[in-house]
């Protein structure tokens, strides 16, 4: 079997908020600044912090999730990336052992050594029993060290270090600082490219990190200290061209935002030809036989979308004429009658699916989910602060990976809509099904429609407790 080398680090911490994303964009930027390549994965489902990521490695960053890819993924993922990169960093999801399946249990699987950032801006003897912890909570665990964050200075940092029970354990502290701290709202950071000085930011945290014992370390020393192996997976099948000399019409803009890149690349594989537009500044749509209408920020931009009367009414003509709709989340939220702000504020945006949408305030939606299509499974999440009304008919659901509901799946003529975010590349051929015709139009959509469906749990293996 084929080993590909590459020093790795996977960068967790002991829950949300603790400062992951600083951390892993400062050292990619660090070492892209020095001339490495630097490849970025994100553990889990994920549309804003690998825009960080990419801003600072200059490089994609895609998702690895043991379920949500499945393991075969993953593997093909890291192994290709070993063979192009001199540094691979995977940020890991909310605390190291949060979820089913963790980061623990990816850095485990593909022995990724794992540092851990700790928001040590409260504590003191009590990071040495935090960090302690996380070490030593899972056997076979590989260790790269601990990382302070949010330091009150150079005094607080000795004092955090003396605290190990292993000074080797040690990589450094990053202070507390405005220069580099990332701004949030309600879906988690602001994505890097609605800020002016993102970069700027970026550049600052590395700089500091650069004075760290984990910032000093060379190529050289990167690759004694991390140095992983990841074989080669088994041929994946080929992906049948099931979309092949199609159009896809795909609305990317600050509104429309939440795209994977995965998923460009499986309609590209599918043999779908991919035309972006703009909801926030189009009047006309392009050539195309479906469109997408991914998730986003509709909800940041009501107004100009409300305004946008030529661009809907030449969806809402296509629509007539029976061109399929995938519209995901946001893009859900686009094409409902109203949508009402969780400050009161009310617009009425384009009434091509029958119903209203309004903000909460708390979340609406979390999770992985799944959603069977003629025998197929997409595998994906769910992530919204949304709720609808809908008349439109419901023709499924999604299933939770665990806990919580699932997200209906709403069809109004030509129109498939849901809160779901599909990984495309966990299944092709559902893929397929969302932007074929609906109804007798051709052997490939033949049933694509009609058979979709919830299986019952009993059906449903690697679902979490």
């Amino acid at each position: 079997m084929s080993v590909t080398r590459c020093p790795a680090l996977l960068v967790a911490a002991p829950a949300s908020g603790q400062g992951k994303t600083t951390v892993v964009s400062a050292l990619a930027r660090l070492h892209a600044r020095a001339g490495r390549r630097v490849s970025v994965f994100k553990v889990g489902p994920d549309f804003i912090d690998p825009a960080w990521h990419e801003l600072a490695s200059g490089r994609p960053v895609e998702q690895l999730d043991l379920w949500i890819n499945g393991e075969a993924d993953c593997a093909a993922r890291l192994h290709a990336a070993a063979a192009r990169s001199d540094l691979i960093l995977v940020e890991g999801v909310m605390g190291l052992f949060d979820g089913q399946p963790s980061a623990a249990d990816l850095a485990q699987r593909f022995g990724l050594p794992v540092l851990a950032v700790i928001d040590a801006g409260a504590m003191a003897g009590s990071f040495g029993a935090l960090a302690f912890g996380l070490r030593h909570y899972r056997p076979g665990l590989r260790w790269a060290g601990v990382l302070a964050n949010r330091t009150a200075g150079a005094g607080h940092a000795d004092m955090l270090r003396d605290s190990l029970n292993d000074i080797d354990d040690w990589l450094g502290a990053l202070p507390r600082s405005p220069a580099w701290t990332l701004p949030e709202r309600h879906l988690g950071l602001t994505l890097a490219g609605e800020l002016g000085d993102a970069l700027a930011r970026i550049d600052a945290a590395a700089d500091a990190l650069a004075t760290t014992p984990l910032g000093r370390l060379d190529s050289a020393a990167l690759a004694r200290r991390f140095d992983t192996g990841f074989a080669a997976p088994p041929p994946a099948a080929p992906v049948p061209p099931l979309l092949a000399g199609r159009r896809i019409a795909v609305a990317r803009d600050a509104a429309f935002c939440f795209i994977y890149p995965s998923n460009l690349a499986t309609l590209a594989a599918l043999g779908a030809q991919v035309e972006f537009f703009s909801p926030l500044a189009d009047t006309r749509l392009p050539a195309c036989d479906a469109v997408w209408l991914p998730g986003g920020y509709p909800e940041l931009h009501a107004g100009r979308l409300a305004a946008n009367r030529p661009l809907r009414d030449a969806l809402a003509a296509r629509i007539a004429a029976g061109m399929p709709v995938w519209a995901e989340c946001g893009g859900l939220m686009l094409l409902a009658d109203t949508l009402s702000l969780a400050d009161g504020d009310e617009y009425r945006l384009w009434g091509l699916l029958p119903g209203a949408v309004a903000m909460q305030r708390r979340l609406a939606g979390l999770g992985p989910q799944r959603l069977r299509l003629d025998g197929h499974e997409l595998r994906g999440h769910s992530f919204h602060y949304a709720a609808c009304v809908s008349r439109a008919e419901v023709i499924a659901h999604s299933e939770p990976a665990g806990r919580g509901h699932g997200e209906a799946v709403y069809r109004h003529g030509p129109v498939l809509a849901s809160f779901f975010h599909p990984r495309f590349a966990s299944s092709p051929e559902a893929t397929a099904r969302l932007f074929l015709p609906r109804g007798n139009a051709g052997a490939h959509a033949a049933g694509a429609i009609a058979g979709i469906g919830a299986a019952p749990a009993a059906a449903l293996p690697g679902s979490a407790a």
